[in-house]
């Protein structure tokens, strides 16, 4: 089950959508380790989704309403989303998380951040979890 999962990410990612940016996420999340990409919908506005394996499947698309430079001169860039999580495992989870980050955009393709995000389980169980930080490596397309 999960090869076939993993296999219709990698086909979804190559075919039906184009990224900006992918690589993975070390965080606290569900699974710890998580395939995490970058879609632009705008010049300040983009989807941060993320699909991890383990101990069942967990996925997050968060849509980040807010993505700035902090100067004009550098590559740091601050983000604050909001989106759906989910885990799809015994038992099932489903609720909302928030992500407020910062990140570094080198002058190869390459980008570097860190970000929070506090998660409010719905479904399953009721829950609050503010201790979800992670470290995001990304390669940037055309660049």
């Amino acid at each position: 089950m999960k090869k076939f999962l993993l296999a219709v990410t990698v086909l979804l990612i190559s075919y039906g959508v184009q990224a900006q940016e992918i690589g993975v996420r070390f965080g606290e999340g569900h699974n710890n380790v998580a395939i995490d990409g970058i879609f632009s919908v705008g010049q300040f506005s983009r989807v941060h989704a993320d699909v991890s394996f383990g101990d069942g499947v967990g996925i997050d698309a968060l849509y980040d309403f807010i993505y700035r430079p902090i100067t004009e001169a550098d590559g740091l860039n601050w983000y604050v989303g909001v989106g759906p999580s989910l885990i799809i495992n015994d038992p099932f989870y489903f609720g909302v998380s928030g992500e407020i980050g910062l990140e570094y955009h080198f002058d190869f393709p390459m980008a570097v951040g860190l970000d929070w995000r506090p998660v409010v389980w719905i479904v399953e169980d009721t829950d609050f979890r503010a201790d979800v930080f992670g470290l995001n490596i990304r390669y940037v397309f055309g660049k």
